[in-house]
């Protein structure tokens, strides 16, 4: 459930922003919750929820974003209704009208969530090492093995 209880997006919204980062190449829009999730290779990198387009950011974007008066977009994980803020920030409003703004920042936000798609399987592996190895450690039988 999100924050503002999610509103559908209004028709023509996604055909809007496909078309202000055309220049970015074929992007594909899959419906998701009333929004959709725009990727591009298989990787997502934004959302567009509440007639408003969110771009994947990382720590540096996300700041610029925030000076640039974009907010967080919001969205409730947890079974307690509490909201957290998730890692894409809405289009600075001096793009929604300009398709070289939006492309080059649909660009960033897109290298942005390849570079976290390719380190995500390496963080599971190195995670999973730790357990097995902890887990070994406290085995009656690897301390028998010694």
């Amino acid at each position: 459930m999100r924050e503002n209880d999610g509103m559908p997006l209004s028709p023509g919204f996604t055909d809007y922003v496909l078309e202000l980062i055309a220049g970015f190449g074929k992007v594909e829009a899959r419906r998701m919750f009333g929004g959709a999730l725009l990727s591009r290779g298989g990787v997502s990198f934004a959302v567009l929820d509440d007639d408003t387009f969110f771009l994947k950011a990382d720590t540096a974007l996300g700041a610029e974003l925030k000076a640039q008066g974009c907010r967080p977009w919001s969205y409730s994980v947890k079974k307690d209704g509490t909201v957290r803020d998730i890692a894409y920030w809405s289009l600075p409003d001096t793009a929604a009208d300009d398709p070289d703004e939006a492309t080059a920042l649909a660009r960033r936000s897109h290298a942005i969530a390849a570079k976290a798609a390719k380190e995500k399987p390496a963080k599971k592996i190195a995670k999973a090492s730790v357990k097995k190895a902890a887990k070994t450690k406290a085995t009656p039988k690897a301390k028998a093995k010694k």
